[in-house]
């Protein structure tokens, strides 16, 4: 074993959440060093839909979900599915998510989603500014769609909800409404909500590294090395990796879907899992698409990605270790080929994510409950991108013991 090292902090995970927390600690005149097994972007931050979704303040567990579970035994290559091989081992997740569901607990977690939201997009907008980085944007717009009215009327108690928490939307009750703002979408789609404010990056990879490399012409540093476990000490923390012993002040750990197994070793037993997502992208646009389109009763959506589209979305409950079922890949595109006039299905290239998942959709932002120097920051489902400057942000305020600006204890590691 090579000999302890001592640096200041040390940010495990170099997905976009890791590299925008580097990055803020940087800012604060802190000497961060960034850790990660593979590299920049190499992760879910390579192939998400690059949405900026603020709008999005509904946890998957709502009130009566646990009513429709059987039938995701029943449809694997529904919007949402559980692989039955993961079935038993998910079951503990699946009690808390059943527990999270309940009234009180998921009108909590609204709230929660709703103020990291407002505190996410504020601290994004800065960010842009910070890093020169409004080329790699795009404010479109996000359209969600509906086949018929039953399906668009069981969703207006989302769009008040939205309306309570402060977001602007417009709701769009034609096809031919639905063709101003989006022409080519099938009138099979009758009904809408269109959300102006909504805002993409053209490529959520080149937005990481672009993030990534203001770190380093800032002075950080990236190592690819993989972490074994973390040590509490009397002050500060010992990261063993595959290269020798780090020693730092503070560690946030930014790992993804591995997080928990890295905070195991600490000592922590934190119920995170995966959403496992899917996609196809397409490196030119055989449609215009003019704003990020949500398929609302499938599940999925269709979005630009640099001069192409991806399609994309679902959740798959599986874990880490199964193989992918690309089958649910296909079956998003044969779905646009339908929904979207003149879309060829042709060129694309599949791809299937981690998105770190709680059981409340609330992610893990708090000190671990065994050392105070090691700061959690996972956990974030499908926004990690959307939240990643506001989670940037209270990682410093972890870090330097101030106010945090919100209150933390819904985001807490022990909750559960």
């Amino acid at each position: 074993m090579a000999e302890a090292e001592h640096t200041e902090i040390l940010v495990i995970g170099a997905g976009i959440i890791g590299v925008t927390a580097a990055l803020a600690l940087q800012s604060e005149g802190h000497t961060v060093r960034l850790l990660d097994r593979t590299g920049v972007a190499a992760g879910t931050s390579v192939g998400n839909a690059g949405a900026f979704a603020y709008a999005d303040v509904e946890p998957l567990a709502t009130p009566g979900i646990m009513r429709k579970a059987p039938k995701w035994l029943l449809d694997p290559l529904g919007p949402l599915s559980l692989r039955p091989g993961y079935a038993l081992q998910l079951t503990p997740w699946l009690l808390k998510f059943w527990r999270a569901s309940r009234k009180d607990r998921y009108a909590a977690a609204v709230k929660a989603q709703s103020e990291l939201m407002h505190l996410a997009q504020a601290a994004q907008e800065r960010l842009i500014t910070q890093v020169s980085g409004e080329p790699l944007m795009r404010r479109e717009g996000q359209m969600q769609l509906y086949e018929g009215a039953t399906s668009y009327k069981a969703s207006l108690p989302s769009w008040e909800l939205r309306r309570q928490h402060g977001v602007k939307f417009e709701l769009l009750e034609s096809p031919e409404a639905i063709a101003e703002i989006q022409p080519g979408v099938s009138r099979r789609f009758t009904h809408a909500g269109y959300t102006p404010e909504w805002m993409n990056t053209v490529d959520p990879a080149l937005w990481t590294r672009h993030v990534a490399e203001a770190f380093v012409a800032r002075g950080g540093t990236i190592e690819i090395t993989e972490i074994r476990a973390l040590r509490p000490l009397e002050r500060g923390v010992e990261v063993e990796t595959a290269n020798g012993t780090l020693r730092a002040a503070k560690v946030v750990l930014a790992a993804g879907a591995w997080s928990h197994r890295i905070a195991r070793t600490l000592g922590d037993s934190i119920p995170l899992d995966t959403e496992r997502g899917y996609n196809t992208t397409f490196p030119t646009a055989s449609f215009d698409l003019r704003t990020h389109l949500t398929f609302s009763d499938h599940g999925f959506v269709v979005t630009r990605i640099g001069e192409g589209l991806r399609v994309g979305g679902a959740v798959e409950l599986g874990g880490l270790d199964l193989p992918p079922n690309y089958r649910r890949a296909e079956t998003l595109v044969e779905k646009t080929a339908k929904f979207l006039s003149g879309f060829e299905p042709t060129g694309g290239k599949q791809w299937m994510g981690f998105r770190p998942s709680m059981p409340d959709s609330l992610p893990v932002i708090s000190a671990s409950p065994k050392s105070r120097d090691v700061i959690y920051a996972f956990g974030h489902g499908h926004l990690g991108l959307t939240q990643s400057a506001g989670t940037a942000q209270l990682i410093t305020a972890l870090c330097a013991g101030r106010a945090p600006g919100i209150d933390l204890s819904p985001f807490r590691a022990d909750r559960f």
